[in-house]
Order: C-alpha cells, then structure tokens, then sequence
C-alpha cells in the first residue's frame, strides 16, 4: 500500500512539473518559479501534504544539485578553472564585502548577537549555483563571454564554503579553538587535494572512464561524481564543489559523452531539487517575517547585480554581459538554507529559519526574473537618457569602440544557442 501511495504521488510530482514546464516555455522564462511554488503549495502547511515520497525527493534533491554542478564542470578544462580563479579572485573579496556585510548588519540591528551576525551574512552572501547553473541552461548562455566570470565567484563562494562552515560549526558549537582548527585544516586539506588531482591528473581519469559503451560510461561517471560529492560532504566540503572539480577532471570525448547521457538525469533532478525546497517550506512562517526578508532581498539583489556587473567589467567584457552577469548572480538557495538550519538546530535565533527561508525564496524567485531581464531593462533605462534625434549627434564622428564594449563572439555564441534550444522563442 505505501509502494502504490509513493508511485502516485511521485509520480504526480514528475506529471505536474512536465506540465508546469510547458507553461514557462509558452512563457519563455525559467520553470523554477512554477516548480518551487509547486512545492510551496502541496509541502508542509500547503494545500495537499505529500508525506510518502518525501524522503525519495529529498534523495532526488541532493542528487539534482550534485548533477547540476557536474555538468557546468564539463564546460570547462582544468586549466580555465585555474586561470580564472587567479585572475577572478579579487571579484571573490568584493563578492563578500557587497553581500555578507548586510546581513550581518541586519542580524545586528534585529538584536540577534555576534553570533547569529555571522550565519545572516553566510544567507546573505553564497549565491545559488543549482539555481544558476539550472537558468543558465533554460536562457542558452552556457557559451556566453561572462559565463566563465559568473562560474569563477560560484566557485570562489563554493571553496570558501570550506572555510565557512567549520568555522560556523564550531561557533554554534561552542567547541574549543583548537578543535575549530582541526575541522577547518581537515576541509581545506581536502578540498586542495580534491582541485589538485582534477588539474594534475585529469587527462588519467578521463582515460580511465572513458568507454565506447554508453551504459558503462553512464554508471562510472555518475558512479565517480556521487562517490567523490559523498567523501566531500562527509569531510565538512560541499559536495558541490566536489562534482564541479569532477566535471573540470574530465574532458575531450568523455566529457561531451557524458554530457549527452546525463542531461535528461540532470533536468530530472534538478526539477526535484527546487520542488523539494518548496516542499520544506511551510507557508504559515513567512508572513511575520516578510517585510524585513523582502528589504534584505532588496538590497542583496542590488549588491549581487553590482559584484556581477564589476567582476565581468573586470574580465573585458561588454555592457550587456556585464548586466547579465550580475541579474544571474542574484539568486540564493541551497547553502543559505543550510547555514540557517545549523543555527535553528543550535538554538542560536529561532526567527532565523522562517527569515532566513522567506529571503531565499524571494530571491529564487525573482533570481531567474533578474537572470534574464537586468540586461534588457538597463538598455531601456539607458536609451531613455540618451537624447536621440538631435542635430549635434548627427555630425559627430562615431567614437571607436572600446575593448571592453566590444560584443564577443561567446555572446553571440549563446543567442544563437538559446534560440537553437528554445523553439518558442525561435517562433
């Protein structure tokens, strides 16, 4: 009788997120709203509570974000990885300084103490790189210029996760200073052995999973990415981080093979992911504390465009990817709901869970709004300040453009491959 109630409702889930699916394509934006009020609705205090498929989704999820980082980590080689992280880590400290800073100015304002200082501005400060690897998808921008300056503050805010959360977790423990070290040296070791043999050694695992079988290729690869996420994870590392460095490790044939053979799984599960935070949220909580969440959302999503806008800026590249870069930024999840979960558990705030929840699905909402429509409304807002028509204009020899105004062929690149994967909007 369970099995029958878990395949129905489970089943229903995959039903009704095709379905919403089909209404953002006719809509040509991103599905993740529809999912996750999807989620909101039939989840804890919603309309129908789904109880049988709950810990099944919840497996789902963690599989959907793993998969997700995985396959951006397949865009890209070891050594892009390296040189943008070298160039990009200056965007890394303005990324902190715009975004962690406000929320723990808020946690102080609100009387929360030192402590619950420093998990609001952990909320406030990690953007989501489920959400934003899944919209990057949806809009085709994975070629774009600023696509690699958007992965390089992802990755920075991932490896500084490792850093992050031991320091957190000894802080909500209340643990000795020299057992905080401990954990923290473990994270750090880990997660430079797990970046060194992606770089060194990522020609030998690739060999090594490489096979002309489909079937076998399927289960290695997503056998390796789950064992190496899982070991992270257990070592006080993101699992993300780990299944991006896998996808980085693996290249040439493999990486295109696998990238064929595991987009239908990662679509699958990443729809599961932003169904099962909307299922956890329960609708009841966010009212009391809707208008500081939405005032704090407001300004993160000032200082994330900002960092987004600097950072591309940075890198040469154009106005319009400068804007995209920024609107992509936007969006918080999975980490910032994490971080406020390990103060709710310690007793730290108990108003942080129900903010902390309300803020993020604020701006996993507007995130994909923002990812793709900053870029369009500062061109409407600029031609609007820009006289137009007028006889001084006419006679001005136009200026050369600059190298950083300069459109590159990376954005071109990712129109003409939004327009190849979205049929509505080719129509």
């Amino acid at each position: 009788m369970h099995s029958a109630l878990f395949l129905i409702e489970f089943g229903a889930i995959i039903l009704g997120l095709g379905l919403l699916g089909r209404v953002a394509g006719r809509l040509k934006f991103s599905p993740i709203p529809l999912y996750l009020l999807a989620g909101l609705a039939f989840g804890t205090g919603g309309l129908l509570p789904m109880g049988a498929s709950e810990e099944f989704v919840a497996i789902g999820a963690e599989i959907g974000v793993i998969l997700l980082l995985l396959m951006l980590g397949l865009e890209y080689t070891a050594s892009d990885l390296v040189s943008n992280l070298k160039t990009q880590y200056p965007a890394g400290l303005v990324d902190f300084a715009l975004n962690a800073v406000p929320g723990a100015v808020a946690a102080l304002l609100m009387g929360w103490g030192p402590v619950a200082a420093v998990v609001l501005a952990g909320v406030t400060w990690i953007s989501s790189s489920g959400v934003i690897a899944k919209v990057m998808g949806d809009l085709g921008r994975v070629g774009n210029r600023e696509t690699p300056v958007i992965l390089s503050v992802l990755v920075l805010e991932d490896l500084a996760m490792a850093v992050y959360l031991p320091i957190i977790t000894a802080l909500l423990a209340g643990v000795s200073l020299a057992a905080g070290s401990a954990t923290l040296a473990i994270a750090l070791g880990v997660a430079g052995a797990v970046l060194f043999v992606a770089v060194r050694f990522g020609r030998h695992i690739s060999r090594f999973v490489s096979s002309d079988d489909p079937e076998k290729l399927l289960l290695v690869v997503l056998g390796l990415t789950l064992l190496v996420a899982g070991i992270a994870q257990q070592l006080q590392v993101s699992a993300a981080v780990g299944a991006f460095l896998v996808g980085i490790a693996l290249s040439g044939e493999v990486a295109e093979g696998t990238h064929a053979l595991l987009s239908p799984l990662r679509d699958l599960f990443a729809a599961v992911f932003f169904v099962f935070f909307g299922l956890h949220t329960d609708p009841a909580s966010i009212p009391p504390v809707l208008l500081p969440a939405l005032a704090l959302a407001t300004v993160t999503a000032g200082t994330k465009i900002a960092t987004g806008y600097w950072a591309a800026k940075r890198a040469g590249i154009g106005v319009k990817g400068r804007w995209r870069a920024g609107g992509t930024l936007v969006a918080r999840g999975e980490f910032s709901i994490v971080i406020a979960g390990l103060a709710v558990t310690a007793g730290i705030e108990p108003a942080m869970g129900p903010l902390a929840t309300a803020y993020v699905l604020i701006l996993v909402v507007i995130g994909p709004l923002t990812a793709r429509y900053t870029e369009p409304v500062a061109a409407w807002v600029a031609g609007r300040r820009t006289p137009q028509g007028t006889a001084t204009a006419a006679v001005v020899p136009p200026r050369p453009a600059a190298p950083e105004d300069v459109t590159g062929p990376g954005e071109d690149h990712g129109r003409q491959q939004d327009q190849a994967q979205d049929p509505a909007r080719r129509a």
